[in-house]
């Protein structure tokens, strides 16, 4: 019994933490005011692109999101993209052929991207076979 209220309170004090990371963590984009468009339809656009460039940096981040220098590099080389008048596909086109596949939060689906694609579903399965040929193994002992 006693047992079973150290696990609740536990349990509970993780849900805290979580909770608390995710009502204290900084959400708010990182774009300066230096670097925000006159015109409002370019500046959406801006937004739009960077929400789906990944931060090489920072990794698991958008750099819309991220505060790195090279995220504000490239927010700032977008907006000069678009002022001179380039297309999106044109941004995403130059910032693939530069960076490659990877600087996409979505990368497409193609040959190269394969693996990024598959992995985390052979990972996935080869996960489940590993449980149960454990759970049968335990059994027979």
């Amino acid at each position: 019994m006693i047992n079973n209220k150290i696990i609740l309170i536990k349990i509970f004090l993780i849900i805290a933490v979580i909770c608390s990371t995710q009502f204290f963590s900084n959400s708010s984009n990182t774009v300066e005011p230096d670097e925000i468009l006159q015109d409002k339809k370019q500046e959406l656009r801006a937004r739009s692109i960077s929400k789906n460039i990944r931060c090489m940096v920072c990794q698991n981040q958008s750099i819309d999101e991220s505060n790195a220098p090279l995220a504000k590099d490239l927010r700032i080389l977008i907006r000069n993209k678009i002022k001179e008048g380039n297309k999106d596909e044109e941004i995403y086109e130059f910032l693939t052929n530069r960076y490659g596949d990877f600087i996409l939060l979505k990368p497409p689906f193609k040959l190269s991207t394969l693996a990024l694609w598959l992995l985390p579903f052979i990972f996935f399965v080869a996960g489940v076979f590993i449980v149960l040929f454990h759970n049968k193994k335990f059994k027979k002992i």
